[in-house]
């Protein structure tokens, strides 16, 4: 992301769009009632009757519209912004939606930015070079490939496939692994040679088999592999990954795999004296400056009270990080009250805590 113009006065700023994770952070930073504008297509109702029909039909403008709904569409990887028309060559007053891309500048005006929309602001600049990685998590029948890229987490393949056992015999056995081998040497061969690093995981010998193979078909990328041990395959392999921390250097630069080991460190926090949870918990913390790096659930973004707190933290000049509802670390912090904070020192709340933040 970049911010290519700024009106401190009018608050208003222009970015500039460069990745799928700032189409995330864009979607987090509009509200009801915020100002966004981006090129567009409409109805040119003012084109002459002589005009050819594709110009008549629709014209590439720049519209403004009064926020009203956002919708993040992360398959397909683009916003959607839906309200009236505020600015524009014509129908003003009519509702429009907008699309927003990769590649795209948006123009955003809040009445006032928040410690939270500055927080996103800044992952974003700071981000903009974010690194692809690309992580399988694999065992014999079960495996799972995703592509890691800041806030973006895009499914390569989910392989489930039933193999001969000892009782189908050992041929069909030796054939049925020799095929599931090659099926995930062709998934993954191709985003092995794009990707700044493939970490393979898994808890059997296939992850050493898997990389060995990759390394005979694409012998000039043997850096970029990474292997290492986990204790299940697939979609809890990959959480188990992320949350223990085996693969932070690996991973660096991922923003997803970052929110993972920050929650797994607070909820380890827990069990001494340098975390706090909750609203009350975490207000109380930062009172006092003790905290050092807020973690705050992405849908605790409006809550009049959270942004308080999160104000107060940036001026203490503690670390704000904003954590995805979706996946298994933004389900973790939603649970111990939707926000937490990693503190600088030992610290207790002046209140019992509740068993049920545990």
């Amino acid at each position: 992301m970049r911010i290519v113009h700024q009106d401190p006065q009018s608050g208003l700023r222009k970015l500039l769009l460069q990745t799928p994770s700032d189409l995330w952070r864009l979607a987090r930073l509009i509200r009801k009632g915020d100002r966004v504008g981006a090129s567009t297509t409409r109805r040119d109702p003012e084109a002459p009757e002589e005009a050819p029909g594709a110009q008549r039909e629709r014209r590439r403008v720049f519209l403004v519209v009064l926020v009203e709904q956002v919708e993040f569409h992360g398959f397909t990887q683009h916003v959607r912004v839906l309200g009236p028309i505020v600015e524009g060559p014509f129908d003003i007053g009519r509702h429009h939606t907008l699309d927003v891309d990769v590649g795209d500048v948006a123009s955003v005006q809040k009445s006032g930015w928040t410690a939270g929309d500055r927080a996103l602001l800044d992952e974003g600049v700071s981000g903009a070079g974010e690194p692809k990685l690309v992580v399988a998590t694999v065992d014999w029948g079960e495996s799972t490939i995703v592509r890691l890229r800041g806030r973006s987490v895009e499914t390569v393949a989910d392989v489930r496939r039933t193999l001969a056992g000892k009782r189908e015999g050992a041929g069909q056995a030796e054939k049925d692994r020799k095929t599931y081998l090659e099926e995930l040497v062709r998934l993954i061969r191709p985003e092995l040679v794009d990707a700044t690093t493939v970490v393979v995981a898994g808890p059997g010998f296939l992850k050493e088999q898997l990389s060995a193979a990759l390394l005979v078909a694409e012998p000039a990328h043997k850096n970029k592999l990474k292997v290492f041990a986990t204790a299940e395959a697939g979609r809890v392999g990959l959480d188990e990954l992320l949350r223990s921390g085996k693969a932070a250097e690996a991973l660096r630069g991922s923003a997803a795999a970052e929110e993972a080991d920050l929650v797994e460190r607070l909820v380890t926090a827990l069990g001494g004296a340098r975390a706090a949870v909750g609203p009350v918990e975490v207000d109380e913390a930062v009172g006092g400056g003790a905290a050092d790096t807020l973690l705050v659930s992405e849908s605790k973004l409006s809550d009049a009270t959270t942004l308080a707190t999160l104000e107060a933290a940036r001026g203490a000049r503690a670390r704000v990080f904003v954590v995805r509802d979706d996946g298994d670390a933004g389900k973790r912090l939603h649970g111990l009250g939707g926000i937490g904070a990693l503190l600088r020192y030992d610290w207790s709340p002046s209140t019992v805590r509740s068993s049920a933040k545990r």
